[in-house]
């Protein structure tokens, strides 16, 4: 048994964050109902890059974050699928939402029209800017989010302009915070028998993942600037070019400053005593970090990777996405794996990246076709017939 089974969720989001959020919630063990447009299905079925299948094309992005769900169709603006969406919510245990602000109001699928039949119901609306505030109405995407909250700002080599990540960090954290709510809402319900209302703002996950940065701030009243892989607050702890031009991050404290000294062949600085703690070190930041980088590029990574590992000091070679998914660690971990998919054949993935004990380990199935399941729930969770359902669909309810 997954954890979450038994779990029901109906997802009404598209896109990224949301989809993130309930896919996760899916390989945990929960049943996730995703609620696409007929014909058209989440917008990111149509978003590059396209893999070439006997059987036609698919996004490789809407495989990213849609495994594991089923999917149904149906006709947000028409009434009868409105109602259709009103019932659905009654045999469910979440209602997952991502539309502008006011917009499930206009087709009466708001928390305050659902809760009102179900109390118990746990709804989550995930917007770019809350549900209220001078913001709520504006319109956002993952790098906006990543700019107005700040993290832009902290990102990029010193003295240069402000960088963006390079995956799409406000969508994917949003997608956690999502995640995090619908649990905490969930073990709530269990003391209290009452559902609740989740207004999450893409931009407040920002601004709450500010964390250290905010901390210098309130502490130190200091604007932080950007300082590449540089830490603020740490020497030694940043990424260093090799003498074969690649590169290795070094982190670490007082305990690792003498051995790392050692391994580079900095010996006077490993017996110095006014370099032995961190604040010293960050006072002398600029020649402290030029005489690293001159020692560590006489070294190969490997090498320099080899040394470090054998005296303790933290430090890993930055390694590009081909390198991390056939390393040997991640495959012994069992991180990349295959699901077979009617219109592609066979095609790799990312596990959650969990393992239990005293539960099954997540597991995962294809992404759904559009609609694949729509018959099977609409009979199965509300009792329609089959010719009910083929009526449904000929009235471009489905």
């Amino acid at each position: 048994m997954r954890p979450l089974e038994g779990v029901t969720i109906l997802d009404l989001s598209r896109v990224l964050a949301c989809p993130f959020a309930s896919m996760i919630l899916a390989e945990l063990g929960a049943t996730v109902i995703k609620v696409e447009q007929p014909g058209q299905g989440d917008e990111t079925r149509s978003y590059e890059p396209m893999v070439k299948g006997d059987g036609g094309d698919v996004s490789a992005y809407y495989m990213a974050f849609n495994r594991s769900k089923q999917s149904i169709t149906v006709n947000l603006r028409h009434p009868e699928g409105q109602a259709l969406i009103k019932s659905l919510a009654g045999t469910v245990d979440v209602v997952l939402e991502n539309f502008p602000v006011g917009t499930l109001q206009k087709y009466g699928l708001h928390y305050e029209a659902l809760a009102a039949l179900y109390p118990n119901l746990v709804y989550v609306s995930c917007t770019g800017f809350g549900m209220t505030g001078p913001y709520a109405h504006r319109k956002g995407y993952d790098t906006v989010f990543q700019a107005m909250g700040g993290l832009m700002s902290l990102t990029g080599e010193r003295g240069g302009g402000p960088v963006k990540p390079g995956l799409p960090m406000a969508d994917l954290t949003s997608g956690l915070w999502v995640a995090i709510g619908i649990l905490s809402a969930l073990a709530g319900r269990n003391t209290t028998q009452a559902g609740c209302h989740i207004d999450f703002s893409m931009l407040d996950g920002q601004v709450g993942l500010l964390s250290l940065a905010a901390a210098r701030f309130f502490t130190l009243g200091e604007v932080p600037e950007r300082l590449g892989t540089e830490h603020p607050g740490r020497i030694p702890s940043a990424a260093f070019v090799c003498s074969d031009g690649k590169w290795v991050q070094i982190t670490g404290a007082d305990q690792h400053w003498a051995p790392l000294c050692r391994l580079l062949g900095l010996e006077a600085w490993a017996e110095d005593p006014t370099l032995a703690k961190n604040a010293q070190r960050v006072a002398r930041r600029e020649e402290v970090m030029s005489g690293l980088n001159r020692a560590v590029a006489l070294l190969s990574r490997d090498e320099l990777c080899r040394r470090c590992d054998a005296v303790g000091v933290p430090a890993g070679p930055i390694l590009n996405v081909q390198e991390i998914l056939s390393n040997e660690h991640v495959a012994e971990r069992s991180m990349v794996d295959a699901f077979e998919h009617p219109l592609i054949g066979k095609f790799p993935f990312l596990r959650l990246p969990f393992q239990f004990e005293g539960f099954d380990n997540p597991s995962a199935q294809r992404p759904p076709l559009l609609g694949e399941q729509t018959d099977a729930v609409l009979q199965q969770r509300l009792g329609l017939s089959a010719e009910r359902v083929a009526e449904l669909r000929r009235e471009s309810v489905i």
